[in-house]
C-alpha cells in the first residue's frame, strides 16, 4: 500500500520535537491517497507499480543532479521501463534527478536556486527541516545532502507526492518525505514550534492571505529558528515603482491564473516582520530566465520563454514587471 511507504519516516518523526503530528499527518496521508481523490490517481499508482527493482550504487544528494548509481549494468528493458515509469508522471518541474542512467531534466533547474540559498542560511547540520510547498522533494534531498536530519515536505499536488514516491523507489530515504497537505492542514503546534529551519520557495504569491501564510511558517519555528523564504517581487526599474510597491494583478500573471500579490522588498520585509520575525534580510534578487526556467523532454507545457513579451523580455505578456525572485532569511524570536 503506497501510505506504508512513509512508515519508517513517520517513526523517526515520531521521535523529534513535531512528534505530535505524526499521527495527523499519518491519516490525512492515507485519506489523501486513495484513489478515489484524484481521477488521474489510478495510473500515477500503476506507473509507479510498475517502476522495476534496481539495487542502489552510490546516491548523491549534495550534487546538482541529485544522482542514485546502479551496483551494476542495468538492461536495457529495465532502462525503457524505468524511462516509462517516470515520463508517466509528466511534468516534472523541480530537479534535475539522476536516477540510473535516466537524467530527468525539469522546467526548473532547481539547482541554481540552491547554490544561491546555500551559502546563506544557517548550516543545517543535524536540523529538523520543513519544507512547504516542496513539490517533488528535490530541495528535501538537497537539505539530507547538506546535513539535515529529518525534512518533512509538504505539498497538496498529489503528482508531486508520486514523483518524490517514484524518485525514491531508488534512493531509499526515510529521512525525507512528500506528504500531500498544504500549510493550512498542519496540526496545531506549541507556542515554541518544532522545527529549527523552515522553508517557503515559491509559495507566497500563490496565498491569497499572505499574512496567514506566514503566521504558520511563524508557528511551525522554534524560537531562533531560521525562515527561509524565496518569492517573486517586484524588480521594476522605473523611478516611480517604489520598494514598498504592492502589485495586484487584475487577471493573470506571466500566464498564471494564482497569482494574488507580488510586493516589492520594503513590502516584503514588512509583512514578515508584521507576522512576528525579526533580523530580517533580503540576501538575494535574482531575474528569472528562461536559461533556468524553460521547456524540456520532462516538462512538454509552454514555460518562461511563452510568459514574457515577445518585444521585451522585462515584461511579462501582460504588461507587468517579468519575474525575479527575492531570497529572504528572517528569525523567531
Amino acid at each position: 500500500m503506497t501510505t506504508a511507504r512513509f512508515e519508517p519516516f513517520f517513526a523517526r518523526l515520531a521521535k523529534t520535537r513535531a512528534g505530535a503530528w505524526a499521527a495527523p499527518l499519518r491519516r490525512l496521508t492515507h485519506e489523501r491517497l486513495h484513489p478515489a481523490r484524484h481521477g488521474d490517481l489510478p495510473a500515477w499508482l500503476a506507473a509507479l507499480a510498475g517502476l522495476p527493482a534496481i539495487a542502489a550504487g552510490e546516491v548523491r544528494l549534495d550534487a546538482a543532479c541529485v544522482s542514485v548509481a546502479p551496483q551494476a549494468t542495468i538492461d536495457a528493458a529495465a532502462r525503457a521501463a524505468l524511462h516509462a515509469g517516470l515520463a508517466a508522471l509528466h511534468p516534472w518541474r523541480k530537479g534535475p534527478f539522476c536516477v540510473h542512467g535516466v537524467t530527468l531534466d525539469a522546467e526548473w533547474r532547481s539547482d541554481w536556486k540552491w547554490s544561491r540559498l546555500a551559502e546563506a542560511i544557517a548550516p543545517l547540520d543535524g536540523r529538523l527541516v520543513l519544507d512547504v510547498g516542496c513539490g517533488n522533494g528535490y530541495y528535501g534531498y538537497r537539505a539530507l545532502g547538506a546535513g539535515a536530519a529529518l525534512v518533512l515536505g509538504i505539498d497538496p499536488t498529489l503528482r508531486f507526492v508520486l514523483q518524490f514516491l517514484a524518485v525514491n523507489r531508488y534512493f531509499g530515504e526515510d529521512r525525507l518525505a512528500v506528504l500531500p497537505v498544504a500549510d493550512r492542514d498542519l496540526p496545531a503546534v506549541d507556542a515554541a514550534g518544532a522545527f529549527d529551519s523552515v522553508f517557503s520557495m515559491g509559495v507566497l504569491y500563490h496565498r491569497r492571505d499572505a499574512a496567514a501564510h506566514l503566521a504558520r511558517l511563524l508557528q511551525a519555528l522554534r524560537h531562533g529558528g531560521q525562515l527561509v523564504l524565496e518569492t517573486l517581487v517586484l524588480d521594476d526599474p522605473a523611478p516611480d515603482s517604489g520598494a514598498d510597491r504592492v502589485l495586484y494583478p487584475p487577471g493573470r500573471y506571466a500566464r498564471m491564473r494564482n497569482v494574488h500579490a507580488i510586493p516589492g522588498t520594503t513590502a516584503l520585509a514588512h509583512w514578515v516582520a508584521a507576522a512576528g520575525f525579526r533580523r530580517i534580510d533580503v540576501v538575494d534578487i535574482t531575474r528569472t530566465t528562461s536559461a533556468e526556467q524553460r521547456s524540456t523532454d520532462w516538462m512538454r507545457f509552454e514555460s518562461l520563454d511563452k510568459c514574457l513579451a515577445p518585444d521585451d523580455p522585462t515584461r511579462t505578456v501582460e504588461g507587468h514587471p517579468a519575474p525575479a525572485r527575492a531570497l529572504l532569511l528572517a528569525e523567531r524570536p
